[in-house]
């Protein structure tokens, strides 16, 4: 999920319709278009989608501020470097650019964000036939801040839903504690450690949603090493644990119990008991886990099996120390189911 363009204005992509852009300043190179192609090279199991703030803080045709461009330190009007003033900001800026946007670069994915004026109700119509009548059709989707009603999903920022939401969203959040951008200021121990991250993203599946985690380049577009950490800290967590959040769905029953459990499924397959502290030698799950005679359990990591049993309505796991020290973060316990039945 590239950002194409902040609040700023800044386009990372070949605009036409304004100067102010990655081309025609700074590096000189269009950023969107590079990464998305390294994407389909590289990585074509992932779904590309693009960043778009409706307004901008400057835009002096429709100013989010109240305001034009002015020196931040004695507050005298400076030139906005993106276009001659005069415009219709929706039609002929926003709009404009969202369509070069759908029809130049096949983003999957909008992440509008702020909303505000708009013309969406049309530019989303084409971006989704835009999806469909391609030589070969792409699914498209569009998160709940472009400035109308219809969306795909909810987006909840530094924050998430106490509980289960049916409907499909997204929590978002930084790796720094309060900003999606590089802060220079900000002290590697203040960024979310490895055991946050996968705590967050339990959580959040658990209850239906998506982990957007963001991060933020230096100013020469390199990734600061803590935050690479982070990131590659993570993806071992789920080279090993990755089929109880990949294609997994939320418990009818319940999300969680209590502060350490939360519960995933994979439907007709197995259910995941993820303990988000070290589960001891013996882990009592009190709810009703759909668990029968000749299923399987075992620990994610550690490809024994676990001996189990049913004790007045609690599924109660032995777990010995070779298994606990196969898990790391969150420990995540799999009832594979062996039987016929859909459960």
């Amino acid at each position: 999920m590239l950002t194409s363009k902040h609040h700023e204005g800044f386009a990372l992509w070949d605009t036409a319709v304004s100067d102010r852009n990655s081309v025609k300043m700074g590096p000189g190179r269009d950023l969107v278009k590079e990464l998305f192609d390294a994407s389909r090279t590289y990585a074509p199991e992932l779904h590309r989608g693009l960043y778009f703030s409706m307004p901008e803080w400057f835009n002096p045709d429709n100013p989010w501020a109240g305001h034009a461009p002015r020196n931040p330190y004695t507050q005298e009007p400076v030139p906005y470097t993106g276009y001659p003033a005069g415009k219709d900001y929706v039609k002929d800026y926003q709009a404009a650019q969202m369509l070069e946007l759908i029809h130049g670069y096949d983003p999957q994915l909008l992440w509008c964000d702020i909303g505000g004026v708009n013309d969406s109700h049309r530019v989303l119509a084409e971006f989704f036939n835009h999806g469909k009548e391609r030589r070969r059709p792409m699914e498209v989707t569009v998160n709940n801040r472009s400035g109308i009603g219809p969306h795909d999903f909810t987006t909840p920022e530094y924050t998430t839903y106490e509980n289960t939401v049916v409907a499909k969203w997204e929590s978002s959040r930084g790796l720094d504690p309060y900003s999606y951008g590089y802060n220079a200021e900000t002290p590697d121990e203040r960024y979310m450690t490895t055991e946050e991250v996968v705590h967050s993203l339990v959580d959040i599946v658990s209850k239906n949603g998506n982990f957007l985690l963001d991060i933020g380049p230096r100013a020469d577009g390199t990734i600061p090493e803590i935050m690479e950490q982070r990131l590659r800290e993570t993806g071992a967590w789920l080279k090993v644990n990755g089929e109880a959040v990949y294609g997994s769905t939320y418990w009818s029953r319940m999300a969680q119990l209590g502060e350490e459990l939360r519960f995933t499924v994979r439907q007709n397959r197995a259910f995941y008991i993820h303990s988000l502290a070290d589960p001891g030698s013996r882990l009592t799950v009190e709810a009703p886990v759909p668990i029968a005679a000749g299923d399987r359990v075992t620990l994610l990591g550690h490809d024994r099996p676990l001996n189990w049993a049913v004790n007045k309505g609690a599924l109660v796991i032995d777990v010995p120390a070779a298994a606990r020290r196969a898990g790391k973060h969150v420990w995540v316990f799999k009832v594979d189911w062996r039987g016929t039945e859909a459960r």
